[in-house]
């Protein structure tokens, strides 16, 4: 199935076992890091058109999450992996536009449905990916904390919010 291949790419398996090479690891989160803009105007619309405070809090604290500590794993690793600031700010991927394309137009629609239709498929698949990956013993920082940022009970909590 598409959710299958979506969710068994060997780029996390690699990634967990420390095989995964720098150049790929760069190329990767160059691309995921242009995703971030995007998503965080999907996730802002979405917390916005949440019907009550206590539907907004969580998504609120999420889009605090992305903007705190996922942003600064994305520039830290941009330093340890000695990218200039030409290849940080290469054009996006093909996929890199469609998707931003999807979630600003996902944005814009005032759709609450829409708008988590999006937000599932997307923050479901990380978390797939990062409850599947076992990373080895002494996996680099680099490798590690994308894979934590995207596992354990408070990620799988805001899919569930997500979800609702």
């Amino acid at each position: 199935s598409v959710w299958t291949s979506i969710t068994t790419d060997p780029f996390v398996h690699q990634l967990a076992d420390g095989t995964l090479p720098n150049a790929t690891l760069a190329r990767y989160l160059v691309q995921d890091h242009k995703f971030v803009d995007a998503f965080m105007v999907l996730l802002a619309s979405m917390v916005a058109h949440a019907p009550t405070l206590e539907d907004r809090v969580p998504g609120a604290r999420f889009l605090g999450l992305i903007a705190g500590d996922e942003n600064s794993y994305f520039l830290r690793s941009f330093d340890a992996l000695g990218l200039s600031e030409a290849e940080i700010n290469a054009p996006p991927a093909p996929v890199t536009k469609r998707f931003d394309a999807l979630m600003r137009s996902a944005a814009a629609s005032g759709k609450l449905h829409e708008m988590l239709a999006v937000l599932v498929v997307a923050e479901w698949s990380y978390l797939t990916w990062g409850e599947a990956a076992k990373p080895v013993a002494g996996l680099s920082w680099l490798h590690l904390e994308w894979i934590d940022l995207h596992r354990g009970d408070y990620f799988a909590s805001v899919i569930a919010y997500l979800r609702g």
